[in-house]
């Protein structure tokens, strides 16, 4: 059996479709399919059941692709080893980071990383909270920048900063003549959101419960529009569509002096979420984890609320 042949198993249970997993791996379907029936053969076991429109996993195909993640993910630490030698900072750190931390944390840290560390570039990657973690479990990313909750994943977790939410509504909205808004009157408003998928939707849904209610009715759909990011919601509220609530990292987003939007904070307790830096407990890096940790807190974010080094230092398995 090959590393090449654990990867494949590996992506068709993520995928649960024998095309999708070929195309992630960059390969043809029947050169994937070819070398899968040849590790079942070498086996002795059938590892997916095969048929249907969804791929399922067999029972003992689970314990092998679990296995086989273990594997894949030690051997790029034996990679990382052999590249690093004695300088754990020299060499790429591949992070990933989801959509809604992205755009406003990458154009302050990587200057601020390559001034600190410039023989460690970053190699990043934006996607959703899910997809980075099956990366992480994969060995194919380092760490990821996320925000809490996360599920059950055996991950490390380094707390990052607290960052408040506040609603951005059209320059000329009532709502400008306000000091701060209570979250329950979003409720009245033609809300603006994320697609489903996106973590930052879901907790704008905790601030206000009610929006869920009419996302699935059709007075809803009438009153809600679901965007696929932060910045085209940005640019609808600009054009009066309706309002939103955005991260207070988003307002570092250059161009905002075009006077288009008005923002507003909540009411206490002031909605916010918690962003995290998160990593396997086997990556053979610990040095280059504290010094990117080091480096997102010099990018002296708008509005966040960095935890102070007592709070910061606490690690924990998520």
């Amino acid at each position: 059996m090959t590393l090449t042949e654990l990867k494949y198993i590996v992506a068709v249970a993520r995928e649960r479709h024998f095309g999708r997993a070929a195309e992630a791996c960059f390969v043809s379907q029947p050169t994937l399919s070819v070398a899968i029936r040849k590790l079942e053969d070498e086996l002795g076991v059938v590892l997916f059941e095969r048929g249907g429109t969804e791929v399922g996993i067999t029972p003992i195909g689970l314990r092998v692709v679990a296995q086989a993640q273990r594997v894949l993910e030690e051997g790029a630490n034996l990679r990382e080893i052999a590249r690093q030698g004695h300088d754990p900072l020299a060499g790429p750190l591949r992070v990933g980071v989801i959509h809604t931390i992205g755009p406003y944390l990458l154009p302050r840290l990587v200057p601020t990383q390559i001034a600190a560390t410039p023989q460690m570039p970053l190699l990043l990657q934006e996607n959703f909270t899910a997809r980075l973690l099956e990366l992480l479990r994969q060995g194919e990313i380092d760490c990821a920048i996320v925000a809490l909750p996360l599920p059950e994943s055996g991950l490390m977790v380094h707390p990052l900063y607290d960052e408040p939410f506040v609603v951005a509504v059209p320059k000329h909205h009532p709502w400008t003549r306000l000091k701060e808004i209570d979250a329950a009157e979003l409720k009245n408003e033609t809300m603006l959101l994320l697609g489903t998928g996106h973590c930052f939707r879901d907790q704008v849904l905790e601030v206000c419960p009610e929006l869920s209610r009419f996302s699935a009715s059709s007075e809803g759909i009438q009153r809600t529009f679901e965007g696929s990011s932060l910045e085209t919601i940005r640019h609808m509220v600009a054009a009066g569509i309706g309002v939103t609530v955005l991260p207070t990292s988003a307002l570092s987003m250059p161009g905002l002096e075009n006077n288009l939007l008005a923002y507003i904070p909540f009411k206490k307790p002031v909605p916010d979420r918690r962003v995290v830096l998160i990593w396997r407990k086997s990556f053979p890096r610990p040095s280059a984890i504290d010094a990117l940790v080091s480096a997102i807190r010099d990018c002296d974010l708008p509005g966040v609320n960095y935890l102070d080094n007592a709070s910061a230092a606490v690690l924990a398995e998520a």
